[in-house]
């Protein structure tokens, strides 16, 4: 059995966009070379690879084997350039990184800036998921690390904390509650609220936990972030339920109100996840060293 780095790049390409034309686009590969090395490596196997019909291609139960295999050569590979290029110029490592909207927007920007830096010969590719996909990605090794909400399951991974990320309460200044400190969610059932697209993850557990109550949020209008959602509540449209760290920014140059909730729920942490630390490549452990220096106290 004879494969190459190039054959097994391939494979795992194509597998994870789920065509051949776009897995030879992401080797820089035409799609009759990108056939012909399949081909060859199912005849070399006697078996197939993968499973064609008109919308795309999937793994037979041989694919996945060698899928499994590839990911942890290619990884191996990384691991080692990236340790050799502590001997050499020229060589650079890069960090595979998912995070969830609230870190993306809040949290991320600074951490990322300072370790770019101070590894200057490393690249990140930063991409934006909802939580629950992150850790399904990091569970198959497509990215080195995850960022995500407390309220997803992580088990098998490894999870640390790495932000706190409570949900608070914006109001327009002079609003009825805006003298409030704290309130739940039981007492905003009434309230007219800026939500957030459909969709979004954060605007489904609080809707989740109003329909626990028996009552359904009345939503004047849903937007795409959370700086259009203070920007709404602050022209009085409604309430809105954002991160805190996006509500004391906004607050800066908005006229709105801020107030804690006392739902269990609203008290969140934002987790760092990997599959297993002594696994992840040279940079991305430097990574996650970076992203947990200024944590808080693990709970």
């Amino acid at each position: 059995m004879r494969f190459d780095l190039v054959d097994l790049r391939l494979f795992v390409n194509i597998v994870e966009c789920g065509t051949i034309t776009g897995g030879a686009a992401q080797t820089h590969m035409t799609l009759a070379s990108a056939s012909q090395r399949v081909i060859g490596m199912e005849e070399v196997l006697d078996t197939p690879l993968l499973l064609r019909a008109k919308q795309g291609v999937t793994p037979t139960e041989a694919g996945r084997t060698l899928m499994h295999h590839a990911r942890l050569v290619l990884e191996q590979v990384e691991r080692m350039r990236d340790e050799l290029g502590e001997y050499g110029a020229g060589l650079q490592g890069h960090v595979r990184l998912l995070c969830n909207t609230s870190a993306m927007t809040e949290h991320l920007p600074d951490v990322l800036s300072s370790f770019l830096v101070r590894h200057p010969r490393v690249s990140i590719d930063l991409e934006e998921q909802p939580s629950v996909d992150i850790v399904d990605a990091v569970r198959a090794g497509h990215c080195d690390i995850g960022i995500v909400s407390d309220a997803v399951d992580v088990e098998g991974l490894r999870h640390f904390v790495f932000r706190r990320d409570d949900l608070v309460l914006v109001v327009p200044r002079g609003h009825a509650l805006a003298r409030r400190r704290r309130v739940a969610l039981f007492e905003l059932v009434e309230c007219e609220f800026v939500g957030l697209s459909e969709g979004s993850p954060l605007q489904a557990l609080f809707s989740l936990h109003a329909r626990r109550l028996g009552r359904r949020l009345s939503f004047r209008v849903r937007v795409r972030s959370f700086e259009a959602v203070c920007r709404m509540v602050e022209r009085g449209v409604g309430v809105g339920i954002v991160p805190r760290a996006s509500a004391d920014r906004c607050s800066l140059s908005m006229k709105i109100g801020r107030i804690a909730m006392t739902d269990a729920w609203a008290a969140r942490h934002l987790l760092a996840c990997v599959r297993r630390e002594e696994d992840l490549p040279l940079n991305a452990r430097r990574m996650l060293d970076h992203l947990l220096a200024d944590a808080p106290a693990q709970p």
